[in-house]
């Protein structure tokens, strides 16, 4: 056993630098080898100054409170623990020490104001992006410094020539009106005694770019592009200078000429002066630096993050270059992706190269129809002056696949390079199995998420959209808190759903909201979206434990069941206003994605009563028994007008339709186990009547495995996961898809693009399954929040012989990896092997046998030695 425990964690944070509160939680893992922990100790040592908790007999170590006085702005504490485990009488070691060092957290600790280029703002239309600097002397050597910055629009802050920091498109994009996010830098090593310069590129982003389908709309948050920025130095003779954005800063046009998160960037380095944010800079082209124009922003506002910033997480070569025989090259990356294309080139000055950017290809050439009004084209001008590296800076696109034209000389696959960017979350979650394509499948659900996950959880990363819709990541959010620790990202995007929920508990279909077309504005409520205010916050608290975050969220996922509440009235039947429903069922015609097999009215009320359900469940989890006994007795209700309304005497639905029947057995709506038995029964039937070929939408596709499983049905489940027929998932895998697509059959059987508008080869939400496939088919589930106590329970079939996953927990790696040992392969002999996280319990179930249970550390099994233990 090691004689430490791991260094603490702060909230859901990857460090401790800026953070927003004021008592931040603590989380450590066990000494390997520790099967309980008994008590903690907490030191905390703030300026020299110690102090101890003493010994608290207690088994938490997750999210554990702050044990000493709150901090205040700008406060750093190192933060140790040590453990007593396992009933010994000595505690271990102490941990490595970590920091946590507050932001900003009062609005009177800023000084900054948001500045920017002083010529006219022209709401509406694009503008050029400005450069902001400003020259300042440091009278002695630095100890400490911290940037703390944002914008209004996206910014990237240089000091001395040196970028500050790798992340992009920062602040990203919250409810800027209510809360606009700041970052904290440590700029130490940045500063040198002496003159130094601080600026920034800025850029429009959300906050005045152009965003939004049906044309979308600029200027929604303000027309102006500013920087707000505040350098904090801490000097080695005691003083401290404070540099903020004021009247006293400079701007000038950049070498950006226009910048669009859909339209892509044009950048002339002709006019780039690279000294520009040094203090050589201010002798250089000093005609065009002018006084900035100063705006306002409320600093009660300005928020720390929550989670990880989006940056750079891969880079991809291409696989194939394909001259066209007129100056252009097709690029295949062999991989769909969000990102954007670093180019490396020497060449003439006026040269001007075009890299434009496509999911898929059409007879050889780039289809960009699916791009609607996203142009996606990159555009540089040499200067002449040799080699240049490039890539844009504010712009992201979705492809596989780039053209490139225009190039001087010869092109080489060497000369460009995708870069992958998205939210930097760790990753948690993996999973495998004999069957390749399967694996596959599994592979397109993470880049998809990859994809989706910038900033928010967004869809179709390609076109012009990238909303924050809310029914896609509630179904989703299963599958994503397994794949990566996105608690931080969903519990920031959560408070912008409750502050654009509106006052009668409607939830938007996608926040933060923009104006939409007809179908959506006026903003109405809609069942699976509007649930993402119960649903969600309930699965970040089971797979991350952290209780708080549900209590926070609660208030919003009660004005939600209240306003079902009022809308069905005393029948108990949502059955009114306009609804999704089974969105995107396979038969829906392409301009009609609503148009499902199931009664969307079926599904509205279905939802309203699985969501009453997960509000009751909610209320007893915070101890507040009036209101999980309300809720339980209005999902009661709803349950029993549900079944009186959609289920007929002989165990039908009124849809008989795969989804009706998914939601009625997996949201628990049936009367008992015989109706159970029979709805499960006909659901096979059905499925197996069309070959096992998918027949449900957004809805019934995270709900069917488990309720195909959950009936006896495994095989069927199975069946369905395996059909490479279109539409199935394997479909899509047979067609080379290398992301989940937003249509089933968003490429047809004879490689043509399915002709509807929404047609996206990058869309999260039926990936949903990579849920029930962790669960079932490798066997790795929780049984009690944040994994404390796990299930072992593989259910092979469908031909696997073997699977695996493992899953990073608060508390250290779970995972499982099972193998069929009967040569016929028929799944009655299983070897497992267990791991079980420190701190932890786990029960394993194979396939007919009596549950097992075990502790930490790994355990091997084998249904032989467990049939001769029986016997």
């Amino acid at each position: 056993m090691s004689s430490q425990p791991a260094p603490v964690t702060f909230e859901h944070l990857p460090d401790g630098l800026g953070i927003g509160v004021t008592r931040p939680r603590l989380t450590w893992r066990l000494p390997r080898g520790a099967a309980v922990q008994d008590a903690y100790e907490i030191e905390l040592d703030r300026d020299g100054a110690r102090h101890r908790t003493g010994r608290t007999a207690h088994a938490e170590q997750v999210l554990v409170p702050w044990p000493g006085e709150p901090l205040d702005s700008r406060a750093r504490v190192g933060v140790r623990v040590r453990v007593w485990v396992d009933g010994a009488a000595d505690p271990t070691g102490w941990s490595e020490p970590s920091t946590v060092e507050a932001g900003l957290l009062d609005a009177a600790d800023w000084r900054a104001v948001p500045v920017g280029a002083a010529w006219p703002e022209e709401p509406g239309t694009d503008r050029r992006p400005a450069l902001v600097r400003r020259d300042f002397t440091l009278d002695a050597p630095v100890l400490r410094a911290r940037l703390y910055v944002t914008a209004h629009g996206v910014y990237e802050a240089e000091i001395n020539g040196r970028r500050v920091g790798d992340d992009i498109l920062s602040p990203g994009w919250t409810v800027y009106g209510e809360r606009l996010r700041y970052r904290t830098y440590d700029v130490t090593e940045h500063l040198v005694p002496g003159v130094n310069t601080i600026g920034a590129w800025l850029g429009d982003g959300w906050y005045r770019g152009h965003i939004g389908f049906d044309g979308g709309y600029r200027d929604l948050y303000g027309s102006d592009q500013s920087l707000l920025a505040q350098l904090e130095v801490t000097l080695a003779d005691g003083t401290t200078a404070v540099v903020a954005t004021d009247g006293s800063w400079q701007a000038a046009p950049g070498p950006i000429l226009f910048s669009g998160l859909y339209e892509g960037e044009t950048f002339d380095a002709r006019l780039h002066d690279t000294d520009w944010s040094t203090p050589q800079g201010r002798l250089k082209k000093a005609e065009s630096w002018t006084p900035v124009a100063t705006r306002t922003r409320d600093p009660h506002t300005l928020i720390a993050p929550k989670g990880a910033p989006v940056r750079r997480t891969q880079e991809l070569s291409p696989t194939t270059v394909t001259p066209k025989g007129d100056g252009r090259h097709v690029l295949d990356f062999g991989q769909n992706l969000v990102g954007r294309l670093r180019i490396t080139v020497d060449g003439p000055a006026d040269t001007t190269i075009t890299l434009r950017h496509a999911e898929a290809l059409q007879d050889g050439e780039l289809a960009t129809r699916p791009l609607r009004g996203a142009a996606s084209t990159d555009t540089y001008v040499l200067d002449g002056s040799g080699e240049q590296t490039w890539e844009p800076r504010f712009t992201l696109h979705g492809f596989r696949y780039a053209e490139v034209s225009g190039w001087p000389g010869q092109f080489t696959a060497n000369d460009v390079t995708a870069r992958v960017y998205h939210t930097d979350m760790t990753r948690t979650g993996w999973f495998e199995c004999s069957d390749p394509l399967v694996n596959r499948l599994h592979e397109n659900v993470v880049w998809s998420m990859r994809g989706n996950f910038v900033d928010i959880p967004t869809d179709c990363p390609q076109r012009d959209e990238r909303l924050g819709w809310t029914g896609d990541i509630q179904v989703f959010a299963p599958t994503a808190s397994f794949l990566y620790d996105c608690a931080g990202m969903l519990d920031s995007w959560l408070d912008d759903v409750a502050v654009e929920q509106l006052p009668d508990g409607t939830v938007p279909w996608y926040v933060p909201v923009i104006p939409g077309g007809p179908q959506w504005t006026p903003i109405q409520p809609g069942a699976a979206w509007g649930d993402v205010a119960t649903l969600t916050p309930w699965v970040l608290y089971q797979r991350f434990g952290d209780l708080e975050l549900l209590r926070r969220h609660f208030p919003m996922g009660r004005a939600w069941v209240d306003l079902m509440d009022r809308l069905a009235g005393e029948s108990r039947l949502w059955d009114t206003g306009h609804q999704l429903g089974d969105w995107l069922d396979p038969i829906a015609p392409p301009d009609d994605p609503a148009g499902a097999r199931t009664d969307r009215y079926l599904v509205a009320t279905a939802y309203f009563a699985h969501s009453a359900r997960h509000l009751q469940w909610s209320a007893r989890e915070l101890g507040d028994q009036e209101a999980a006994a309300r809720y339980g007795q209005l999902a009661d209700e709803v349950t029993r007008a549900f079944r009186a309304r959609y289920v007929r005497p002989d165990g039908r639905m009124t849809s008989d339709a795969p989804t009706a029947y998914s939601v009625a057995l997996v949201f628990g709506l049936l009367d008992d186990e015989q109706q159970r038995s029979r709805a499960g029964d006909r659901l096979a039937e059905l499925v197996l009547q069309d070959d096992a070929r998918i027949a449900t939408g957004f809805v019934g596709t995270p709900l069917i495995c488990d309720a195909l499983t959950d009936t006896g049905h495994l095989e069927v489940a199975y069946r369905l996961l395996t059909q490479t027929e279109c539409p199935s998932w394997l479909y899509t895998v047979s067609m080379g898809a290398t992301t989940i697509w937003e249509r089933w059959d968003s490429l047809l059987p004879d490689g043509t693009l399915n002709s509807g508008g929404m047609t996206s080869f990058n869309h999260y939400a039926l990936g949903a399954v990579a849920d029930w496939m962790h669960r079932v088919v490798a066997g790795l589930d929780l049984s009690s929040p944040g994994y404390r106590t796990l299930r072992f329970r593989p259910r092979p079939g469908g031909g696997i012989t073997w699977a695996r996953a493992r899953h990073e927990t608060p508390y250290g790696e779970a995972a499982i990896s099972w193998e069929l040992t009967d040569s016929d392969k028929t799944g009655s002999g299983m070897t497992a092997e267990v791991t079980v996280p420190d701190g932890c319990r786990g029960v394993v179930e194979l396939p007919g046998h009596a549950p097992l249970a075990v502790g930490p550390g790994r355990h091997h099994l084998d249904t032989r030695d467990l049939e001769r233990s029986a016997a």
